[in-house]
């Protein structure tokens, strides 16, 4: 019997996170606490941008985009930000990149995890930017899941090409 396997990836979906933030930067202009702040959302080729003018306003627009991503099932755990930044005049900036791929580093934290916590008759392969698993039974691989769902070292994982 052939082993069975599956693929361990980190994307996001665009188009939902494009929705969410055309959904926030809609309400963020139409409420009363951010009148006059000259908040905004927007793409800025790959990132996110919020800008206000202050930084309490920022950091409000980036839980109305998070409230957004949450409601079209869009892991938070796939947003990569630090803190908002001065950006010329009185106004603040937050860049907001989205994490795609799983880095060497936390794929190669990822196999030892699998391999000290995991089934002994599992194989696991670090394939450029996902994760290849294998194994002799779909019972390991289900196990296989569950350890990286607990040990996820903060990353959006998704199973796919489950054969």
């Amino acid at each position: 019997m052939a082993d069975s396997s599956f693929d361990v990836v980190v994307e996001t979906d665009r188009q939902e996170v494009d929705n969410a933030i055309n959904q926030a930067s809609k309400e963020v202009a139409q409420r009363y606490d951010f009148k006059n702040t000259g908040t905004s959302i927007a793409w800025s080729g790959e990132e996110v941008h919020i800008t206000a003018n202050s930084e309490d306003r920022v950091l409000a627009a980036l839980d109305v985009l998070k409230d957004k991503l949450v409601k079209r099932k869009v892991s938070l755990k796939a947003l990569d930000y630090d803190r908002p930044k001065p950006a010329g005049g009185q106004n603040y900036r937050l860049e907001i990149s989205l994490v795609n791929g799983i880095p060497s580093d936390k794929a190669k934290a990822l196999v030892r995890t699998l391999k000290r916590e995991g089934p002994k008759k599992l194989q696991a392969a670090i394939q450029g930017d996902q994760l290849r698993i294998s194994g002799k039974s779909r019972d390991l691989l289900q196990e296989a899941q569950a350890i990286l769902r607990e040990n996820d070292e903060s990353l959006p994982l998704k199973f796919t090409n489950y054969r």
